[in-house]
């Protein structure tokens, strides 16, 4: 054989096996001219932007650039006419259905044997999912953000309305070291569901269960998902109520019982309404005193102001030797997150 046509065999060989990598690339490459044609589409390509090599080759680029950016393919060729490489930059394209997606592009010239530029090369990525990624963490560092603020004001509540209520520093430190644990306790099932919400039953028995005695505890009522405003604060409520029934009311000995029981219903002008009523029942002991004369705590504003308020709604409390009642009335659209189909059947009992 010749050299001149073992030169010619290495150069096919050569080309076959560019081919073989440009097809077999998971990126999209693509060539066009100096007039912005197309000229050669891979598999990658294909996948990508919906057109076959028949549909795309001998066709403008333009076709799959949106109608605002069009202004970009006028500057990358004529970057490309002097000989530069374009750096990888992120920019938005159209696939044939219409559809855009997010790529990454690098744009390279095309020489002739000559050495005179012809053409480019570009290689297109998918970012999609890298976009869409970082776009929910920004969503998510935006709320946190707006989460770690509110916190920081309902801590800072707590201890004004704490130190006014308590002449201990010991019992002091004890009420906000719970409080706080408390608030942690919502924030957790928060995080865990990525700030979409949180089970109305998951929180319960989260914030009942430091104080054991689940068998003194029955729950009852439809599964619901609770907005993040309604965690938080139905969150503090369960926290107060379970500590008050721990130190002077059902769960404080063995024969107290606590039954927490909500339903959905129907309000005055026909709008969907969350009720909720804590019921707690126990033999009285002698020194439980509470009665509606009794000083207001913390717990109290809580229970009658703050987490009524905070929700749209409305609550009343009862209290009596051996038996105490909380019952909060809200508008549903300020409880639960919108559900679709009908609503899941009661959920009963109380299982750690």
């Amino acid at each position: 054989m010749t050299v001149a046509g073992e030169d010619q065999r290495l150069d096919a060989s050569a080309d076959a096996r560019l081919a073989a990598i440009v097809d077999s690339s998971f990126d999209a490459i693509i060539s066009k001219d100096l007039n912005s044609v197309i000229r050669s589409w891979n598999l990658a390509a294909e996948r990508m932007f919906g057109y076959s090599a028949e549909e795309a080759v001998g066709q403008s680029i333009l076709m799959l650039i949106p109608d605002p950016l069009k202004g970009e393919e006028a500057e990358i060729i004529g970057r490309v006419r002097n000989g530069e490489r374009v750096a990888s930059y992120e920019t938005t394209r159209m696939r044939k259905d219409g559809t855009l997606i997010a790529v990454s592009l690098t744009i390279s010239p095309i020489k002739n044997a000559d050495g005179k530029i012809v053409g480019a090369s570009k290689i297109a990525r998918d970012i999609s999912a890298a976009k869409e990624s970082e776009r929910r963490i920004k969503l998510l560092m935006r709320e946190v953000n707006h989460r770690v603020k509110n916190q920081f004001a309902v801590i800072l509540s707590m201890v004004r309305e704490t130190s006014k209520r308590s002449s201990d520093p010991r019992e002091f430190e004890e009420l906000i070291r719970a409080r706080i644990m408390a608030l942690s306790r919502s924030h957790d099932l928060l995080v865990t569901s990525e700030w979409a919400g949180a089970s109305l039953f998951d929180l319960i028995q989260e914030h009942l269960k430091p104080f054991g005695r689940e068998e003194q505890i029955l729950l009852s009522g439809p599964v619901l998902t609770l907005q993040s405003n309604a965690v938080q604060n139905l969150g503090m409520a369960f926290h107060e109520l379970g500590t008050n029934a721990s130190k002077y009311g059902a769960l404080r000995g063995d024969g107290g019982r606590v039954e927490i029981n909500w339903t959905i219903g129907t309000d005055a002008s026909g709008g969907r309404e969350f009720q909720l009523v804590w019921e707690e029942k126990s033999a009285p002991y002698a020194d439980d005193r509470r009665d509606e004369t009794t000083r207001k705590g913390f717990g109290t504003v809580v229970l009658q102001r703050v987490a009524p308020q905070s929700l749209g709604g409305s609550a009343t409390l009862e209290r009596s030797a051996g038996h105490l009642s909380w019952r909060l009335v809200a508008p549903l659209a300020s409880i639960s997150v919108p559900q679709s189909g009908a609503e899941v059947e009661d959920a009963v009992g109380f299982g750690l």
